[in-house]
């Protein structure tokens, strides 16, 4: 009986909260906005630059889409990265869960402001980019225009 009951109890264990185990995985609700996501895009914050981009790179690994990236300003310390997994993937939007770090020199006394949690990115009439919706600044009351660009 004991025997039985430890089975059980270890079947239990096992398999009862295999939730708990799961990998993470990104909710694709259109497959072609998926395909246009993935691989290496142009990245900017309109106080850097948008004639010097930089590069934002969303990758695919056991299911989970992910993104990393970086704009950096030229002859100053100004800067954005993003990074994060994307949570959802819809036809005109996606949100990620991750952190975004801005360092603009007459922003926020030039001081990095970084933001987490989960944000939105979305695609607005004919653009041919996704656009940070959370745009103010929570470091110093400015809007900010964080894009990513169609490959």
């Amino acid at each position: 009986m004991k025997t039985k009951l430890a089975i059980f109890a270890l079947a239990l264990l096992l398999f009862g909260t295999a939730e708990a185990f799961a990998q993470p995985r990104t909710e694709v609700q259109d497959r072609a906005a998926a395909r246009r996501l993935l691989g290496r895009h142009l990245f900017s914050l309109q106080w850097i630059s948008w004639d010097y981009f930089g590069s934002a790179n969303v990758t695919l690994r056991r299911g989970l889409y992910s993104i990393k990236g970086e704009q950096k300003g030229r002859g100053n310390t100004d800067f954005v990265t993003i990074i994060g997994e994307i949570e959802t993937i819809k036809a005109r939007e996606f949100t990620m869960n991750g952190t975004i770090t801005t360092q603009v020199s007459h922003i926020n006394n030039g001081e990095p402001c970084v933001r987490e949690g989960t944000f939105t990115f979305r695609v607005t009439g004919t653009r041919k980019y996704w656009r940070l919706q959370e745009m103010q600044n929570p470091c110093d009351g400015v809007t900010d225009y964080v894009d990513i660009y169609f490959r």
